[in-house]
């Protein structure tokens, strides 16, 4: 309970292309877990990270590929999407669609993606704002747990 915050706040995310929601339920250098959707569906680029992204659908569906890829991979509710360290995928969210996110590996690295599409398309600032206060405070909050 000490490492989940106790009054998610809800923000815009758009990253890769994709637009949702999200509301960060904990956040440290090295893992994030996230509530992140879209009542109206979306798609995008997953990104390519320097960590390990687990997407744990809740409602709705997923569609993913790989490049070369002729065949599209559907997760459902309890599907887990696993998008492993240094990969990259497209995906859609054909309809309303949740899932409850879990990233480990390096965290920071992973800010510029969720941020680029806010400075080149939306600039939506405040949401901008949001996330790194949002993120800085929890990393914050959790090295001085001792958790890195």
């Amino acid at each position: 309970p000490e490492h989940v915050m106790a009054e998610p706040e809800w923000v815009f995310n758009r990253a890769g292309g994709a637009m949702g929601a999200m509301a960060v339920l904990h956040c440290s250098l090295t893992e994030y877990v996230i509530i992140f959707g879209t009542p109206i569906g979306t798609d995008g680029h997953t990104g390519r990270f320097l960590a390990d992204d687990f997407f744990t659908i809740l409602h709705g569906e997923q569609w993913a590929f790989d490049a070369g890829s002729l065949e599209r991979q559907i997760y459902r509710p309890g599907d887990q999407h696993h998008l492993e360290y240094g990969t990259a995928k497209a995906y859609r969210m054909p309809g309303a669609c949740w899932a409850l996110e879990y990233a480990r590996g390096n965290i920071p690295s992973m800010l510029p993606f969720g941020f680029l599409d806010s400075f080149t398309s939306t600039l939506d600032f405040p949401a901008v704002w949001a996330t790194v206060r949002i993120s800085v405070v929890a990393m914050w909050n959790e090295m001085v747990q001792g958790k890195v």
